[in-house]
């Protein structure tokens, strides 16, 4: 499979299930693949699930959005910044982790940010404040690369399996999704929706549907 051969795509800040999840079909589909990684357990999984195919860089996840060097590092061996070198696709966990990067994001390129379904979407105030939030820094972010022709947009999961937390309500569709569900849709926005920017697409189960 040599869908996204060619492609070089840098992944970072997500939860780790949805990073990875990325990164494999990345690979899979012949990228080159620069991911980061929260730590040496993290690193030992993904090496386990990617071989040698990506580029691994532990960074802690509570490194402020410009305390990036090793990464930056790793950009630099994928040559210049916008047009002549860097990135084909950005999928980042917000916009102040995908800031420091843009420049080596390539024009014409593609920004996918993760941008959370709130908790209790429908009975929440402050819930629906945090959804307008994130759909305005999607927005902002977009119109201000649209000039490089970069499209930014975000995929917003909820009900997603994770390790076990306790009881978490289904959605209408009666079942939790997958970091690879997750993944799929990322990565219609970075490649397949070529004339959409700005979108935020939700990966719930129909939570932000419910009345």
């Amino acid at each position: 499979m040599t869908r996204y051969a060619g492609s070089r795509a840098v992944v970072v800040g997500q939860e780790p299930g949805i990073a990875l999840a990325i990164a494999k079909r990345l690979v899979e589909g012949g990228a080159e693949v620069l991911l980061t990684v929260g730590g040496q357990e993290e690193r030992a999984r993904a090496r386990t699930e990617l071989g040698s195919a990506a580029r691994l860089v532990v960074l802690a996840p509570s490194a402020a959005p410009g305390d990036r060097g090793a990464l930056a590092g790793e950009l630099g061996r994928w040559g210049g910044t916008g047009e002549d070198g860097g990135a084909d696709l950005l999928f980042a966990g917000a916009v102040d982790t995908a800031r420091p990067l843009l420049p080596w994001v390539r024009d014409g390129g593609a920004v996918v940010l993760t941008s959370p379904v709130p908790p209790d979407t429908a009975a929440s105030n402050t819930a629906v404040s945090d959804t307008a939030a994130s759909d305005t820094a999607v927005g902002a972010l977009a119109s201000e690369l649209a000039g490089r022709g970069i499209r930014v947009n975000a995929v917003a999961p909820g009900c997603i399996e994770a390790p076990p937390a306790g009881a978490v309500p289904l959605p209408p569709l009666g079942r939790l999704g997958s970091a690879e569900e997750v993944a799929r849709a990322a990565l219609f926005l970075a490649t397949d929706a070529t004339f959409t920017t700005g979108a935020r697409l939700p990966v719930d189960g129909g939570l932000g549907r419910r009345p």
